[in-house]
């Protein structure tokens, strides 16, 4: 199981970290990703890393003010989110990867096990 936390109220120009825990099983041999799902629009990809935390991808939008990591020992992975807009407002999902790698899987059907969001407000 995934489970999303971290989430909140915070003003344009703050900071927030997300966490995502594992419970059940390892997810530390599998890529990660993180998404997130304003109202009324499709859910999106913000960053992807792999099982090693060698490789990342950004999506453009959060690219220079989001940083995603890993720590496999405690099978978590986290969102670090600087510099947030108004636009960045949404609930944010973690999920797994069928693999290790995340190199072009860059759309949310890429991954297959997901877990409860975390809302992100973000006021102007």
């Amino acid at each position: 199981q995934l489970q999303a936390s971290g989430g909140g109220l915070v003003q344009a120009g703050g900071s927030l970290r997300l966490s995502c825990a594992a419970t059940g099983r390892t997810f530390s041999n599998v890529g990660m990703g993180w998404f997130r799902q304003a109202p009324g629009k499709e859910r999106e990809t913000v960053a992807a890393i792999n099982w090693s935390g060698t490789y990342r991808y950004y999506s453009d939008s959060v690219k220079g003010r989001f940083t995603v990591s890993r720590d496999n020992a405690k099978n978590t992975v986290h969102l670090q989110m600087n510099s947030l807009k108004p636009e960045d407002t949404a609930v944010y999902y973690c999920a797994a990867a069928p693999g290790r790698w995340v190199v072009g899987r860059t759309k949310p059907q890429d991954y297959d096990y997901w877990g409860q969001g975390t809302l992100v407000t973000v006021s102007s």
